[in-house]
């Protein structure tokens, strides 16, 4: 791609509240935010199944950067376009800063510089094919927990006493993010839900 062509795809970070995000970013030390890239960066390449948010967040508390998970994942939503749209573009670093010219002066300085090193030096492993980009527009689950419970009242009934299960899905987000997610159901739903994995779990080992 010739420097200063236009980026296909590069439109969609309309959709980015990008002047805060780069408000943020300039927060992060660059060892930090060289943290956060390389690991968008295996993401990206599928050597792991996301980025965990409440993990990273932690990790930059404990160094003493204001940030919450909020705000950690604007940056990583703006970080893994920036990475994809090389990708799918076939750029070279200097072509990711040209093409995107506008959204990367935005950006501080040592920022830049490191996504242009991280991209210089592992970009070209990334292959986006046609599989791996249409596995990108649907959640991966990555762990499943239960526990099981007794509801003992509520609002409109004070003595209760049914049991119930708890299930938690760590799921990792088409951008990248790994999220949890949780939710309630009764033992027949439980039940339900069991017996379909059992059918999912016998259909894939015909495969």
């Amino acid at each position: 791609m010739a420097a200063g062509a236009a980026v296909v795809g590069a439109p969609a970070l309309e959709s980015f509240d990008f002047g805060s995000t780069a408000d943020i970013i300039k927060l992060i030390p660059k060892d930090l935010f060289a943290e956060l890239c390389e690991r968008i960066i295996q993401h990206l390449h599928c050597q792991i199944p996301g980025v965990n948010t409440v993990e990273l967040c932690q990790r930059f508390q404990t160094a003493g950067v204001e940030m919450n998970v909020a705000d950690l994942a604007k940056i990583i939503n703006v970080v893994s376009f920036l990475f994809s749209t090389a990708a799918k573009n076939n750029l070279s670093a200097e072509e990711l800063s040209t093409g995107l010219g506008n959204v990367i002066r935005m950006l501080p300085k040592h920022a830049v510089q490191v996504i242009r090193h991280i991209w210089k030096e592992q970009g070209k492993s990334i292959i986006m094919s046609e599989d791996a980009r249409n596995m990108a527009t649907v959640g991966q689950i990555i762990d499943i927990q239960w526990k099981l419970g007794m509801a003992v009242s509520s609002d409109s009934c004070r003595s209760l006493k049914y049991p119930y299960v708890t299930m938690t899905l760590k799921v990792a987000e088409p951008s990248g993010q790994i999220m949890s997610r949780s939710f309630e159901m009764t033992i027949p739903q439980f039940q339900d839900f069991f017996r379909h994995f059992k059918e999912m779990a016998a259909v894939l080992e015909t495969v």
